[in-house]
């Protein structure tokens, strides 16, 4: 397995960042190798995959740099630049990064990611590979990405919400560990399992260390010399699909169908920008539909680190649960959480 060294210097710097880019890139890995992993990224599939497609029957070069780019084990490093870790970036400046590159650089990257194999001629004697794939990254951003990028971007505004309120409640081990579940694992004395790949132990004691959530269940590790190093992980599944659990009709009728939709998902603790993400309503909405839920006893509201978060109180949970029936699934038999 594949493990990084990390002391405390480096936990202290560390950081949540989002990154166009990074989103952009994991949208191409699920547009080039088409397995939906819930219903609304089945949705956009159906929608974007024929553009894609012709795209690339248009231009071989770059369906040849796709396959190679991407490669059998790894991605080469410079369609996947690692974030500064001081901050977001645009979607412009992060792909000025990938452009820059020498061409040469971005030939000896593809023959990484091809497993130390040869790099196909087409690709090996052509001089403006960096310039290809800033392109098609940039189609992939405006043509499939960019259409629904403020909601995506609540998405992974609330995932970074739920990540650092795990890191408030539980330390970096609990936080750490359900990042990418059967690949990253705390494995205790600072050393932190990135991957189930056999690659040598890499230290990132004084570097900075990026945590880069993408709506697509897509994740790598990136790093820059010794100084800057990134996860770049999907998030929690239950925040990528957006589609959410259904909304009995008995429930709608009775609460209002928005309110019953925030309801429905505080199953599990959320917080106000989560419920925001998830039910695409403004924040003034969510705010004025908790606030009637909790003068209703419904909801329950705790503060965890700095952020504030709503589950059900047990006359929350048996109402859903009286509505749901006896099909709910995850919402049937159980005791509800406490006043």
């Amino acid at each position: 397995m594949g493990w990084w060294q990390i002391d405390t210097d480096a936990l202290a710097n560390s950081r949540f960042l989002l990154s166009p880019l990074a989103e952009t890139v994991a949208a191409l890995q699920t547009l080039d190798l088409p397995r939906a992993a819930h219903p609304g990224e089945r949705a956009w599939l159906a929608e974007r995959l024929p553009a894609y497609r012709a795209r690339l029957a248009a231009e071989p070069i770059d369906a040849l740099l796709v396959r190679a780019a991407l490669g059998t084990s790894w991605n080469a490093d410079f369609v996947t630049p690692t974030p500064p870790g001081d901050g977001e970036r645009s979607f412009e400046e992060e792909l000025e990064r990938v452009r820059a590159t020498p061409p040469e650089a971005a030939v000896a990257d593809l023959s990484v990611s091809l497993g130390g194999g040869p790099v196909p001629e087409p690709l090996r004697s052509a001089n403006d590979l960096p310039h290809r794939m800033a392109e098609l990254l940039a189609w992939v951003w405006r043509e499939t990405v960019l259409p629904t990028w403020p909601r995506r971007r609540r998405v992974l505004e609330a995932d970074v919400v739920a990540r650092t309120a795990r890191l408030a409640r539980g330390g970096w081990a609990a936080a750490l560990d359900e990042l990418c579940p059967a690949k990253t694992r705390w494995l205790g004395d600072g050393r932190l399992q990135v991957n189930t790949r056999e690659y040598p132990p890499r230290s990132v004691a004084g570097g900075r260390l990026s945590f880069v959530p993408v709506t697509p269940s897509r994740g790598w590790v990136s790093w820059e010399g010794t100084e800057r190093f990134a996860i770049v992980y999907p998030c929690a599944g239950v925040l990528a699909d957006t589609e959410g659990p259904a909304v009995p009709s008995a429930l709608a009728t009775l609460l209002g169908s928005a309110r019953a939709g925030v309801l429905v998902r505080l199953e599990s603790p959320k917080s106000t920008s989560q419920l925001v993400a998830l039910t695409g309503q403004g924040l003034g909405s969510v705010g004025r539909h908790l606030k009637v839920l909790l003068d209703a006893r419904l909801v329950r509201r705790r503060r965890a680190g700095r952020s504030v978060l709503y589950d059900w109180t047990q006359a929350g949970a048996a109402l859903v649960r009286a509505q749901s029936g006896p099909r709910s699934g995850a919402l049937g038999a159980g005791a509800g959480p406490s006043e």
